[in-house]
């Protein structure tokens, strides 16, 4: 039975992570699938270079939340049918391959960045903080989101190991962070050859989106698809 109840708490998890806020905030605001524009990347900071903060921020909101809730659910309602803290630290790491892998976007995820700080927060809220200080304080002094992602994903799992030791949800912890750093490769290229985007740069030639498509006026010289003919001087 208890085997039972792990399964479904990491199945709810993985289904949570697959809900891609970044593309249903974007269509709610009527603006381009973040799909199709800058690193193609469905995360806050890719919607941030639409050019609507508030979309970014709302992005980034609940990206975080469905790392922390999941995570949240199992360590409250979880030790009555016997779930603890370890299977909590692997629903997290569900969640978070369904934010990477969301089975009702075709498995066309971002990152998750936010969401693994949901989860973080979650597990162990002062690693949680511990982990946002660092990136932070990268993001602070480089403006490269890619490179705080992956310093903090780094050391999320040593800042466990040195300060609460090597419990085994520290199993998840790792596997989610390798799986980040992985997500990262691109950026890691970019970042070694110097063309990596700094926070806040806008996507060259967003693409409209669905409620920012405007009919061009017809101009008034066609008529039934043909232009005026010019008079020729002297015709009569």
């Amino acid at each position: 039975m208890n085997a039972l109840w792990i399964a479904a708490a990491l199945l709810m998890g993985y289904f949570v992570g697959s809900i891609s806020f970044a593309v249903l905030v974007s269509r709610v605001m009527g603006l381009a699938d973040p799909r199709s524009y800058g690193s193609k990347n469905p995360g806050a900071t890719n919607v941030l270079r639409s050019g609507s903060k508030a979309a970014a921020l709302l992005t980034l909101a609940l990206d975080a939340l469905k790392g922390y809730l999941p995570v949240l659910a199992v360590l409250v309602w979880g030790p009555r049918v016997g779930l603890g803290e370890t299977t909590a630290a692997f629903v997290g790491l569900a969640t978070f391959v369904g934010h990477v892998w969301p089975v009702f976007f075709r498995f066309q995820g971002g990152k998750g960045v936010a969401t693994a700080a949901g989860v973080l927060m979650a597990v162990n809220p002062l690693l949680g903080l511990a982990t946002l200080l660092s990136f932070g304080i990268v993001v602070a002094f480089s403006r490269y989101v890619s490179l705080a992602s992956i310093v903090a994903a780094v050391f999320a799992p040593f800042y466990q190991a040195l300060i609460w030791g090597l419990e085994p949800s520290i199993v998840a912890l790792v596997a989610m962070s390798l799986l980040l750093v992985w997500r990262h490769e691109a950026n890691i290229r970019k970042l070694l050859a110097g063309t990596e985007s700094k926070l806040g740069a806008k996507a060259a030639a967003l693409p409209a989106g669905p409620l920012q498509h405007v009919d061009k006026p017809r101009s008034h010289h066609a008529h039934h698809g043909h232009a005026h003919p010019k008079s020729k001087k002297g015709h009569h």
